[in-house]
């Protein structure tokens, strides 16, 4: 099947061009000229003009949770929510829209909107006392619960913290108080709730995540802490979808801070097992991620000098259990991912790739830095010298999500906050996501972010630091070319160009001719994997995507795409209270 595409407006070295394409096998096998495009199509291929609309690679979110992203779009939404009222209307409401929930679930709190009330179960219990509570913060790595909830997850006074994470307990009494920080929801809270899931949830929920991407231009996505249950959903989404997923998924296998430096390797070699399991081009377990530090929000990020508070914290992982683990994986090629927020946290996980470096020689390694928003000009420097991607989340320098964060600074520290604009002038390899769902998976507002360092969310705010925006090619770049880079994947995602595969999207307008403002209201019109229309769906991506659902599911699945696009599978079989409902005035869910 060979399809000619023209009239497409791409980005060049000097800004967009006209190109024409042909598309033959799911891969670009033309892009020039008009001319040059009809005469390789010849005369019997199927032709589409693109009406001189803008055309982008493939979007690929080079870091993402996919389970998590497809479980939290049913969650009570808390991102928009402006004060504590607000909050606790939520989840009033959510409770009296239906009463025979079994338990709330709630997402993308942030610390700010509270404006100084401390997030403690007695807050939570006022409103919702008889059934447990979970509110996953914004950035995942906390959680604040109810009493019910901790009573069911076994949490009182004499359960210790994990190692790496803390239960927020009463200073006077020493009960716990509500909030779960870092490791304790990674070991604690999350394993249990999803002991509550079946398969059929989850396989619904990485549906709808899929559904929500491809609508959104995303045609691959790096799925970053993938654990067994990630992993399982994802093989049975290939065996529905007949050995290939809605989209190309690069996986990161989470590895958890263990009391001995076995127990961390014997993860390794795991994720060296998988590797060699999953390793084509629609599911590839790539590498492994660690989480060497928390987050600012939550004082949990390893930094040089102490918070406002005069508190400090250590890192999750220390260079002595560290160093072992990255040179292992780096002995073995697998890439390596270090989420590292806090300034101390970009010294220890560029100190281990060094050390990997120096114990196993040269290589191409393609590791990579995670978040990275506070950062010294030195590790910029030694981002660049040891070719360590800089990952990126613009939407988590939204303005509308600062207060707190440069609270707990407090200092000058706030002033070189995400210096992206050093990361490019320095050189070091750049790849932007978006770290759904602790930020929205739509990639336009994302990019809007990045571009003007202004709000996606409040359009009244200040920009956040407007000297370290990035200019829209830039961005565009980066989340493409320099996402498949991240990768390892640059010789066939994240360009038109002959011998990729035809991974496209096309936008209702050429963002490139509109003010940056008008990133938050364009729309993907048109999203190209493997050469198959995915969105709209076409007759033969339908009959891909739905085979072996019933035919009502086909038909709902065929059906315009509507805001919120259904499931492919059948909704969760339990009984978490779900968004989005009939919701009151000033308690919807949509901004």
């Amino acid at each position: 099947m060979r399809t000619l595409y023209t009239n497409a407006m791409v980005l060049g070295e000097n800004g967009p061009e006209t190109r024409a394409f042909v598309v033959e096998n799911g891969r670009f096998s033309y892009v020039g000229s008009q001319s040059g495009a009809r005469e390789v199509a010849g005369p019997d291929a199927d032709q589409v003009d693109l009406g001189a609309r803008f055309v982008s690679p493939g979007i690929i979110d080079a870091h993402t949770h996919l389970l998590l992203t497809g479980q939290s779009l049913r969650k009570v939404p808390l991102r928009d929510a402006p004060d504590l009222t607000t909050i606790l209307e939520r989840l009033r409401y959510a409770v009296r829209a239906d009463p025979s929930v079994d338990r709330v679930f709630a997402a993308g709190w942030l610390q700010g909107a509270l404006r100084g009330t401390a997030p403690t179960k007695g807050v939570l219990d006022a409103v919702v006392p008889d059934r447990p509570v979970y509110i996953d913060a914004n950035d995942l790595h906390s959680m604040w619960v109810n009493s019910a909830a901790l009573s069911e997850l076994g949490i009182d006074q004499d359960t210790p913290d994990p190692l790496g994470g803390r239960i927020g307990r009463d200073p006077v009494t020493g009960e716990p108080d509500g909030m779960i920080y870092e490791t304790a929801t990674q070991q604690i809270a999350r394993p249990y709730l999803a002991s509550l899931l079946t398969d059929d949830d989850r396989d619904a929920q990485l549906e709808e995540a899929f559904a929500h991407y491809v609508a959104a231009g995303v045609t691959s996505v790096a799925d970053m802490a993938v654990q067994p249950n990630d992993l399982a959903a994802l093989e049975r989404a290939r065996a529905r979808h007949h050995g290939r997923l809605p989209l190309r998924v690069k996986g990161y296998w989470l590895i958890h801070r263990r009391a001995t430096e076995e127990e961390n390797l014997a993860q390794v070699r795991r994720a060296v097992e998988l590797a060699g399991k999953h390793c084509d081009e629609w599911l590839q377990m790539c590498g492994i991620k660690i989480i060497v530090d928390g987050v600012i929000d939550s004082c949990t990020a390893a930094m040089k000098e102490p918070y406002a508070d005069g508190s400090e914290c250590d890192p999750v992982w220390d260079r002595d259990a560290l160093f072992p683990v990255v040179a292992a994986a780096d002995a073995t090629g697998l890439q390596v991912a270090l989420h590292a927020i806090g300034d101390e946290a970009s010294d220890i996980a560029l100190d281990a790739l060094e050390h990997a470096h120096d114990l196993n020689g040269p290589m191409d390694r393609r590791h990579r830095l995670e978040h990275l928003e506070s950062v010294t000009p030195d590790n910029i420097r030694r981002l660049a010298e040891l070719d360590v991607v800089a990952s990126i989340q613009p939407a988590h320098a939204d303005p509308a999500i600062q207060d707190n964060w440069r609270a707990v600074l407090g200092d000058s520290r706030v002033d070189r906050a995400f210096p992206w604009a050093e990361m490019v002038e320095a050189g070091a390899p750049m790849a932007i996501s978006t770290d759904a769902p602790t930020a929205p998976h739509d990639p336009l507002p994302n990019f809007f972010v990045a571009t003007t360092r202004l709000s996606a969310l409040d359009s009244t705010l200040p920009p956040n630091l407007p000297h370290q925006a990035i200019d829209l090619a830039h961005t565009l770049r980066f989340a493409t070319a320099g996402a498949a880079h991240a990768c390892r994947a640059e010789t066939t995602q994240g360009r038109i160009e002959e011998g990729c595969w035809a991974d496209f999207s096309v936008l209702r307008e050429n963002p490139f001719e509109q003010e940056h403002h008008a990133l938050l209201s364009n729309a993907v019109t048109l999203c190209v994997i493997a050469g198959e229309q995915v969105h709209p769906p076409s007759r033969r991506s339908v009959a891909v995507f739905c085979t072996g659902l019933s035919h009502a599911a086909q038909r709902d699945r065929a059906a315009p795409r509507s805001p919120r696009p259904p499931a492919a599978l059948p909704r969760p079989s339990g009984r978490p209270a779900q968004w989005p409902c009939d919701a009151p005035p000033g308690c919807s869910p949509e901004p």
